[in-house]
């Protein structure tokens, strides 16, 4: 069989954007459950990011967002509803909460006004104060003047003036926002993340609970995002900078990507959309895998995609620790039969719960970015085709030889070439190519890129200026 498929030919956009040198200032969003924080971080950044649904407990993580204010710029942090008195999965989504007031400068604190204050918000109130960051309080759900008298009652929280907002119409947005900027220190922090071209982007993606938030902790070192049994815990995605092999990499903890994305409705709809938002804001995406389970078709879909997008791959065999010697048989199979167009990237088997060979992720990671990186010389690759064609020329096709005139490399990340030929070279020959450009330069880790123009002999008409589709080769 041969290990190489055709792709559509839709040219995935890349965010080559460099991180800020300067560490914002950070707001922490906290409140109880369906309050409306969500919502209002979607007003402050003037468009819809945070997964919103009229039901409690949607946000589960704490999730990061830019946004600025008059020219000053910081970041909000969204949290999951602050519960007290809970247990399991709330428990801990009110830490996350907890935990990212404590390490904000600054700390939102979003009441609904139409119910008034609540045991839980007093007990939240108890908490902010520990903290002895400052406190800006939003009275939110303050949707007409009518309301403005309910704002008032706020006062009794004791954490000072009740700010009266409405996320949904926008009203009061900009008084709130004053009031935060003057709560903020005037000087970021002298933290840096000291990284001139900012740490290399990682996606970690793979359909719903095959363990892509207990990796990241377990590669975080500390509990960054909530972990339940439940399937679709993680609703957004969540950048995490963490330490390892030597280097800090951005992670990008992905909502998993379901079955029948159009029938999905609400909160889970705008998490696969943010899925595919993070895959084109990686460079290279760690697809995981449950080796418990046999591999599903949206496996395979899942990978197809990252192909299309033009990432890096590695895979990732999670749960290892739970393999008998004959599920261990069953799945070699499965690996050769179903994965055979994905020979070429790295595959490691890891345990995210005991912590197995989680280490050897980085190596994998860093030959797939050095391949999706490489570029070789006209020169050089035309010396290497010269020989190839000789002594594998192209098949006949129509009653003539197709000819190679000249092959350039148009493009990396992913590496793309462009074959300049006198006629259509076949998806077999073609497909040869791409894996002899594999055994003599590497790219393993890679996808690639391989299209074709054809130009007409002189005298025969005029040149051809179009081009034959691109193919993504696996």
């Amino acid at each position: 069989m041969t290990d190489s498929i055709d792709f559509p030919t839709t040219d995935a956009p890349r965010a080559d954007e460099a991180e800020e040198a300067a560490v914002k200032p950070v707001v922490a969003v906290v409140g109880r459950p369906n309050v409306g924080k969500s919502s209002l971080v979607n007003r402050i950044i003037g468009r819809r990011e945070a997964v919103v649904e009229d039901v409690p407990g949607v946000t589960r993580d704490r999730v990061a967002y830019d946004a600025s204010w008059q020219g000053r710029e910081f970041t909000l942090v969204d949290t999951g509803g602050w519960e007290t008195s809970v247990s399991g999965l709330a428990a801990m989504v009110a830490g996350q909460a907890e935990y990212a007031a404590q390490t904000a400068d600054a700390i939102l604190f979003v009441v609904d006004a139409t119910v008034g204050i609540t045991d839980t918000d007093e007990a939240v109130t108890r908490v902010l104060r520990s903290t002895d960051r400052p406190v800006v309080l939003a009275a939110n759900k303050v949707d007409g003047a009518g309301a403005e008298a309910d704002a008032l009652e706020l006062w009794n929280l004791g954490v000072g003036e009740p700010h009266p907002v409405s996320a949904l119409h926008g009203r009061g947005s900009g008084d709130l926002l004053d009031a935060l900027l003057d709560a903020l220190p005037e000087k970021p922090p002298e933290e840096s993340l000291e990284e001139e071209a900012g740490p290399r982007r990682v996606a970690l993606i793979g359909r719903p609970n095959v363990g892509k938030s207990s990796l990241l902790n377990r590669m975080a070192g500390e509990d960054r995002v909530v972990v339940d049994a439940v399937a679709g815990t993680t609703r957004d995605a969540v950048d995490e900078l963490i330490e390892l092999g030597g280097q800090t990499w951005k992670f990008i903890d992905t909502a998993g990507i379901r079955r029948r994305f159009r029938a999905l409705q609400g909160a889970d709809y705008y998490a696969t959309m943010r899925t595919g938002a993070a895959l084109e804001r990686a460079e290279v995406a760690v697809v995981l895998l449950d080796v418990s389970e046999s591999l599903a078709e949206q496996d395979l879909r899942i990978i197809e995609q990252v192909v299309e997008s033009g990432r890096a791959l590695v895979l990732a065999f999670n749960k290892w620790d739970l393999l008998d010697e004959e599920r261990r048989y069953y799945l070699e199979k499965e690996i050769d039969r179903q994965l055979f167009r994905v020979r070429w990237a790295p595959r490691v088997n890891i345990s995210a719960r005991t912590g197995r060979h989680v280490e050897k992720l980085v190596p994998a990671i860093e030959i797939g970015l050095a391949s999706w990186d490489t570029r070789i010389s006209t020169g050089r690759l035309n010396s290497w085709l010269k020989e190839l064609v000789a002594a594998t020329p192209p098949p006949v096709r129509g009653g003539k030889q197709p000819k190679i005139l000249f092959a350039t490399q148009a493009d990396a990340r992913p590496p793309h070439f462009i074959l300049f030929t006198t006629g259509f070279l076949e998806d077999n020959y073609r497909r040869f190519i791409e894996r002899r450009l594999r055994e003599d330069f590497g790219f393993e880790g890679s996808p690639i890129k391989l299209s074709m123009r054809i130009r007409e002999k002189k005298g025969r008409g005029r040149a051809s200026k179009g081009s034959v589709r691109p193919d993504w080769n696996r």
